[in-house]
């Protein structure tokens, strides 16, 4: 059976889709831009900034869901500019500790409202 999950602290979905779905207990979040969800708008001060708000976007629809982020499996980052590898990935280690999850990263031509990162997670639940 699949659980939708929903949270004004992230940024509401901007097409049909969820911000998350749970099925058992896995938990399959839709892809996170930089996007304030006070504001519906993308942060600025370019790619940490945005990575900054893409993981908390994420914790929150994580922390709604009833999982965290000691409880990702596997997360998949798209770029716009693979050269901001470094910065993103600086920015992701903070929020993993002893076991970071799997993970794929892609560069991609173009995402969501001109983002220049998106995560997207696989988690297991309580």
């Amino acid at each position: 059976m699949k659980k939708v999950v929903e949270t004004t602290k992230a940024p509401a979905a901007i097409g049909p889709y969820s911000q998350a779905v749970i099925n058992e207990r896995l938990l399959f979040s839709a892809g996170q831009v930089g996007i304030d969800p006070a504001t519906g708008n993308l942060v600025e001060g370019g790619i940490e900034a945005q990575t900054v708000q893409v993981m908390e976007n994420l914790g929150a629809v994580l922390d709604s869901g009833l999982s965290n982020y000691d409880k990702i499996l596997k997360t998949t980052i798209f770029l716009i500019d693979i050269k901001d590898f470094a910065v993103v990935n600086e920015i992701y280690a903070r929020y993993f500790h002893d076991k970071p999850p799997a993970r794929s990263t892609v560069q991609v031509s173009a995402l969501p409202k001109g983002a220049l990162v998106e995560i997207e997670c696989i988690a297991a639940t309580v």
